[in-house]
């Protein structure tokens, strides 16, 4: 399921980061409490294999973007969403923790692959509600995918976060 963030070397087309890109502006994606990765309850994003990144342990099932940049995919379970921003970091929005096999019954993404969003563009609704009596967790995590390719991520959240209150920034290496 994850190779779909691997990249096939031939095929890649991405601009290459600059020292003069600046930093990206990192978002929450839900009102809640901030995490940092290495909290999140499921080895497979605390152990950072997909990435290094945050998540935000929601109060309600409003889930924004946390950048600005494309829609890429929309995954068919509908529980994360692939943005890609202007300078190339990619950026997935997983919706709760081992939601795969919910087959996308808890959520209501409300943009479609190929959408420019904004940072703090509402991108989909959880029911949170569903989740806790299917027993899954509920965090909406961030992760960066290609973070090899940046330098200096650097969170700033901490505690009780609102939506799209700004969190951190990752900035491309030199």
């Amino acid at each position: 399921m994850f190779d779909f963030f691997k990249k096939d070397k031939k095929k890649e087309t991405t601009k290459q980061p600059s020292s003069s890109q600046a930093a990206e502006t990192l978002f929450a994606p839900a009102t809640g409490e901030f995490k940092s990765i290495d909290q999140v309850d499921d080895p497979v994003f605390s152990q950072k294999m997909m990435g290094d990144g945050y998540a935000v342990e929601p109060e309600i099932g409003d889930v924004y973007a946390p950048v600005a940049g494309t829609v890429m995919s929309i995954f068919p379970t509908k529980h994360a969403i692939y943005i890609k921003t202007d300078d190339d970091v990619e950026v997935l929005v997983h919706m709760g923790i081992d939601t795969v096999e919910l087959d996308g019954a808890p959520f209501n993404v409300t943009v479609a692959e190929g959408d420019q969003v904004s940072a703090g563009t509402q991108v989909a609704t959880v029911d949170l509600d569903q989740l806790a009596s299917a027993g899954k967790g509920k965090s909406i995590v961030v992760v960066f995918t290609n973070l090899e390719d940046f330098s200096n991520l650097h969170l700033t959240g901490s505690g009780q976060v609102t939506h799209s209150a700004e969190v951190g920034s990752v900035t491309a290496n030199s």
